[in-house]
């Protein structure tokens, strides 16, 4: 089985709707017709199969067509953001080589002299020098990764490895309840308010499509419109990065979301203090998650038993481990240490990638009896909750004692004038690194150094006080909401903030 079979269901009704996208409605059997034209162009501009083809389109049922007519082709998808700059671009051709490309029309002379598939109102071919370059024909996507630390990596995610991540976590959503009645009532649409040029927008297609739901894809994400599909289209449960449910909390228009109950944290790691404040906001539950590109996507969550059972009480817990995953927290040493104490977690997960399409493999970050290295500071408390204290590399060696900027962040977001923050390591020449602050204020509010100095020093020890506080309009982020923390330190170094702080 591969995920281009997850479409071509022969049990799926063709009728049933299966994409709702700007305002149109797409039935399966109109999404599987436009997946086979696309498989269609990709054969007749001489694509074989195992070969990876990059695709550039904005999120909608077109895009989902050409996910599945990748597929269809024997193909690996490799998703294009329409953002890209070409520089971007140039390092997915380097990296990837794509054998061609699927795009509209006014993209595609960023590909030259690639074949391109265009699909604007009918799919067209242009033909161009097909890539030589063949991969396993089991790789189903080069999903790259969110590149906060360095340059983006291509990751190979296999169609085997990621059918059975998602089977693990509907076993740990589904938990010890038994399977739901048949029902004659169409199952509840999965909204997708994420690009589908990353990977948990791909999951949730995926996600949708294996337990036969139809999809609700958003073309960028607006607070009222998302309000609007979940009462339009009676969700109960979906999916938001952490700037999406900040950005909701902070809107003083939305005063309901009815009917959500349920909202799962993707994409980046979401803090105690802006799961706290969605949650009085709108009184909807927030189940965390955690996962990488190189794991296959999410392999630690939250299921609706967990909540119910411990309420608020683990808030910031990322949950507990999906079906077929092992854990152990270690220190520099390779020392497995004790509950609750902090060092680098590390895993073994059924769905781990297959390496990187660059030629570099995951054995440098495999230890001698298999287990990931996933660069990420975590501990597990006594209920096995695992809690993410934040990244190896932005960890603070401020003359030789830790700081861990998560937990410096959570004490300055306490305060009522902060919106947002970021901790980082700036270089020190005395003490080989130290922490400052990048400050988003709330409205209304200005930076007083000193007044967060002092709630700092109430609720930390004194080498985890930032030497600097700086205010910023917004912080930096990437297409997945995370903090690119270097551009921050590239900045404090490059000395182009200091007049604002």
């Amino acid at each position: 089985m591969t995920l281009g079979d997850l479409l071509f269901d022969s049990a799926a009704d063709g009728d049933a709707v299966f994409v709702h996208a700007g305002g149109t409605s797409h039935s399966r059997a109109e999404v599987q017709g436009l997946a086979e034209a696309i498989a269609r162009g990709l054969d007749e501009v001489g694509v074989t199969s195992g070969q990876p083809v990059g695709v550039m389109l904005p999120n909608g049922a077109t895009l989902i067509a050409a996910l599945f007519g990748v597929w269809r082709a024997g193909s690996a998808y490799v998703p294009l953001n329409p953002r890209s700059t070409p520089e971007e671009i140039d390092h997915v051709r380097a990296s990837v080589e794509p054998a061609a490309i699927i795009t509209v029309e006014r993209f595609a002379k960023r590909f030259h002299p690639l074949p391109v598939v265009t699909v604007d109102d009918v799919v067209t071919i242009t033909p161009g020098v097909v890539g030589a370059k063949t991969i396993d024909p089991d790789i189903a996507l080069i999903q790259f990764t969110s590149g906060t630390t360095g340059r983006p990596k291509p990751v190979l995610l296999r169609h085997s490895n990621v059918l059975e991540l998602l089977d693990g976590v509907l076993a740990k959503i589904r938990g010890r309840e038994p399977e739901p009645a048949k029902s004659t009532k169409p199952p509840m649409p999965n909204l997708v308010p994420v690009s589908l040029s990353l990977w948990a927008g791909i999951y949730q297609v995926l996600f949708a499509a294996r337990v036969g739901a139809p999809v609700v894809v958003m073309d960028g994400f607006d607070t009222t419109e998302f309000t609007r599909l979940v009462e339009a289209f009676g969700i109960r449960s979906t999916v938001l990065p952490p700037a999406a449910m900040t950005m909701l909390s902070d809107d003083a228009r939305i005063t309901s979301l009815e009917p959500l109950r349920y909202v799962r944290s993707i994409s980046s790691p979401l803090s105690a203090f802006q799961a706290r404040r969605f949650k009085e906001r709108f009184g909807i539950a927030v189940l965390n998650s955690y996962g990488q590109t190189e794991l296959g996507g999410e392999i630690v969550g939250w299921n609706a038993a967990d909540s119910r059972e411990f309420g608020t009480s683990k808030l910031g817990a990322v949950g507990r481990p999906h079906r077929g995953v092992e854990m152990r927290i270690v220190d520099r040493d390779g020392t497995e240490v004790g509950v609750n104490e902090p060092g680098e977690l590390w895993v073994i997960t059924p769905s781990m990638s297959a390496g990187y399409a660059d030629g570099s493999t995951l054995s440098e970050r495999m230890s001698i009896d298999g287990y990931f290295r996933t660069g990420d500071i975590a501990r597990i408390d006594h209920d096995g909750f695992v809690w993410i204290e934040g990244r190896v590399s932005d960890m603070i060696n401020r003359g030789g004692l830790k700081v861990y900027p998560g937990e410096v962040e959570e004490v300055l977001r306490s305060s009522p004038a902060v919106a947002d923050v970021a901790v980082v390591a700036v270089p020190d020449e005395r003490l080989g690194e130290v922490p400052w602050a990048f400050t988003v204020l709330a409205d209304g509010t200005s930076l007083d150094a000193v007044a967060l100095e002092a709630l700092a020093r109430e609720h930390l020890a004194p080498y985890k006080i930032p030497v600097q506080f700086v205010e910023l309009d917004a912080l930096p982020l990437n297409e997945a909401g995370k903090v690119m923390k270097q551009s921050l330190v590239d900045a404090a170094l490059a000395g182009l903030i200091n007049e604002r702080s």
